[in-house]
């Protein structure tokens, strides 16, 4: 199958550095999320100012920089799947990111999970193609390589309420059947993404810091499909609770 034959050299024909410069004073943590809404919310919270550019084929990606508590964090929207996302992610890792925290939706497995509720990724199930480019192939990724133990307690010290447990990450969002969910969870998911395992085989390959979780959003049965609050504008006071938790998680690594 073509998705095992992982190469491991680090220079490809086309990679990052030879289309982006390495900027000085670049933020080594970063923040991003999904929702378009969120981010703009959290832009508006912080004093900021626009570091730079990138883009993915047929849309701009701008990276700002936050001013946090005499800190500072670069901040961006990052676009939905494996492929768009992890091409930004080499983007920033060009310009000088080291650590990053992402968040974003995830579909819900597990119906006694509440809405908006944190879930912390510990693997992945590798059911996308990006992933295999950069780690070699097997079934799951590990996620929050080195850290599940310091975002654990991290939560537990400030009364968060969380899950822990494995994802399945998909770039078939119209192909999620009813026999895919039945084996998905079989093998222990609780959740369904789209970027997850791509993002932290990138981590590994690249050797940064990657911090990832979900809060909860749709609910995924093989019955039915409950959009919960999936919507950008639909709870927005909770996920603001959220992205200040995904600034507080940046100031900590």
């Amino acid at each position: 199958m073509i998705l095992e034959e992982f190469d491991q050299s680090r220079k490809a024909i086309i990679n990052p550095e030879d289309l982006n410069e390495f900027i000085e004073g670049f933020p080594e943590t970063a923040v991003s999320c999904f929702a378009r809404e969120t981010f703009a919310r959290m832009l508006a919270d912080f004093e900021h100012e626009l570091i730079t550019t990138t883009s993915m084929a047929n849309i701009e990606i701008p990276i700002y920089r936050i001013f946090v508590d005499g800190r500072e964090l670069a901040l961006f929207n990052a676009p939905v799947g494996a492929s768009a996302c992890v091409a930004i992610l080499e983007d920033l890792i060009a310009f000088g990111m080291k650590k990053l925290v992402l968040f974003g939706t995830c579909g819900i497995l597990d119906e006694e999970i509440k809405e908006t509720s944190v879930i912390i990724p510990t693997e992945a199930l590798r059911d996308e193609g990006t992933s295999y480019h950069y780690q070699p192939a097997s079934r799951e990724q590990e996620v929050n390589l080195g850290l599940k133990d310091s975002l654990t307690a991290f939560l537990d010290e400030r009364g968060i309420s969380h899950s822990k447990g494995k994802v399945w990450t998909t770039d078939g969002i119209y192909r999620e059947t009813p026999a895919k969910l039945r084996q998905r969870k079989a093998e222990g998911a609780i959740c369904v993404d789209m970027e997850c395992s791509a993002v932290a085989a990138l981590a590994a390959f690249r050797e940064i810091t990657v911090c990832q979780f979900f809060y909860a959003a749709d609910h995924l049965s093989e019955e039915a499909w409950d959009m919960r609050n999936l919507a950008n504008h639909a709870g927005l006071d909770e996920k603001d609770k959220i992205a200040n938790l995904a600034i507080q998680i940046a100031l900590a690594l």
